[in-house]
């Protein structure tokens, strides 16, 4: 009887080996991206920044500006104007106090009526001053009334229309000044005095009475006669 002939226990194991399941290779850990802090770059300290140079200009046009913006502040709307002007006219080549010259000098001509639109002749400025008295504005009536007397001193009506404006501001000392000169150039003018109600204010005072009862005298032979002061309706 044959003997069965083992196999060599090295070629057992080699057989057992390959019937044996293959470990599995133990899993690798996720490969990351490393975090990194972003660099933070520092810029450079500035270098200190050179003095500018001033023409002398520079000042003498900031000088005429600042007393624009004085006049603007006060209202006085033509005065800033002009200064304003001054320096755009003066001083073309400084231009960084020329656009602000310019925005201001815009603000004063929004507030500032045309001169066209101001009066020219004697007549004009009489009627623009018996408007304004009409009105109740007695300051702008003595403005228009003093320019006509300036022009023509000898002007009675004129003279009349102040010593009105003025006694109805309660200045009596002003009022019978300029009636008495106005009676002195043209005595129809007392009448017109006794008469008139805007001069009530001034029945008590014993200089007006002694300008009325004065004795009457010849009227001036002065041409053609200005018309009376005339009187709208308030």
């Amino acid at each position: 009887m044959a003997k069965h002939r083992s196999q060599p226990k090295s070629k057992a194991r080699q057989s057992l080996a390959r019937r044996k399941p293959a470990p599995r290779p133990a899993p690798q850990a996720q490969a990351t991206q490393p975090i990194t802090t972003p660099r933070v770059i520092t810029p450079p300290a500035p270098s200190q920044p050179l003095p500018i140079q001033r023409r002398s200009t520079y000042f003498e046009a900031v000088a005429i500006y600042e007393r624009g913006l004085t006049a603007l502040q006060r209202h006085d709307f033509p005065t800033a104007a002009e200064l304003f002007e001054s320096v755009l006219r003066l001083y073309p080549e400084e231009r960084e106090v020329l656009e602000r010259v310019r925005l201001y000098l815009n603000v004063c001509k929004r507030r500032v009526k045309p001169r066209e639109d101001a009066p020219q002749t004697l007549e004009e400025r009489l009627y623009a001053a018996t408007l304004a008295f009409n009105g109740g504005r007695y300051d702008e009536a003595i403005l228009h009334l003093r320019l006509v007397r300036d022009e023509d001193p000898d002007n009675d009506h004129a003279l009349y229309m102040l010593a009105v404006a003025h006694a109805q501001r309660a200045e009596h000392a002003e009022a019978i000044a300029h009636l008495e000169r106005a009676i002195a150039l043209n005595p129809e003018n007392r009448s017109l005095a006794r008469r008139d109600p805007d001069l009530e204010v001034l029945r008590g005072d014993d200089a007006f009475r002694a300008a009325l009862e004065s004795a009457p005298v010849a009227p001036m032979d002065r041409g053609v006669r200005r018309p009376l002061r005339p009187k709208l309706a308030r």
